[in-house]
């Protein structure tokens, strides 16, 4: 049995697969995952959406024992519940990643961790009651490695882009349609890292990416 966090990070880590297994470059190094930090989680967490479309949720979310689909009052509680609190928690996402981007950034060395956290949450307008969601001794992001060191954001950014890219199907009309899944995979999936992102977004949605879809899926934005 799956909890909805756990079809979530399916999903998410299906997306990483199949970046790697829709790449058509002709050089390793540059294909699936092998891309710029702020454009590696577009393909991952764009899959996700999937995993929370009622269509597809009728499909897979049955009961155990019954195989009774997932009934319309939950599938609506569970998008409610995504929803909530989201307000808090992109506060304290902003909040750790510009902690992120200030220690990086520093010239000089921080003896007093408390202190630096608190200077620059007053300075940044960052507020008290939202805290962070990573203190620095414990921020395993900036020291398990050089991939995300002053590149916390790219979560969130990685958000901009798989919002609005998921807003194409919405505009043509249901998250299968096969016009945009094609140009998805052409544009997008299949690149690795032979083309700049930039260009690979615009490519796919023929602009750059709006922050709008993002509130909006975060419910920050009617």
């Amino acid at each position: 049995m799956l909890s909805p966090d756990d079809v979530r990070t399916l999903f998410h880590e299906f997306g990483h697969g199949l970046h790697g297994l829709l790449s058509q470059v002709g050089y390793q190094r540059l294909s699936g995952t092998r891309v710029l930090r702020d454009f590696v989680e577009l393909p991952s967490q764009l899959f996700e959406h999937w995993g929370q479309e009622p269509e597809v949720l009728r499909r897979h979310a049955r009961h155990w024992q019954t195989g009774e689909p997932l009934p319309e009052a939950l599938l609506t509680k569970l998008e409610a519940a995504r929803k909530f609190g989201q307000g808090y928690d992109t506060v304290r996402y902003v909040a750790s990643a510009v902690l992120d981007l200030a220690a990086h950034e520093s010239t000089q060395p921080v003896d007093d961790l408390d202190a630096f956290e608190q200077a620059l949450m007053a300075e940044r307008g960052l507020p008290d009651e939202a805290g962070l969601a990573h203190r620095l001794p414990h921020f395993q992001h900036l020291f398990a490695g050089d991939g995300y060191a002053a590149g916390y954001y790219v979560y969130l950014w990685a958000e901009v882009l798989e919002a609005d890219a998921w807003n194409a199907f919405g505009e043509a009309g249901g998250a299968f349609d096969p016009v945009v899944a094609e140009r998805l995979r052409r544009e997008i999936y299949s690149r690795g890292d032979s083309v700049e992102p930039g260009a690979a977004f615009r490519a796919f949605r023929g602009r750059d990416a709006l922050i709008e879809p993002m509130l909006r899926d975060r419910g920050l934005l009617d």
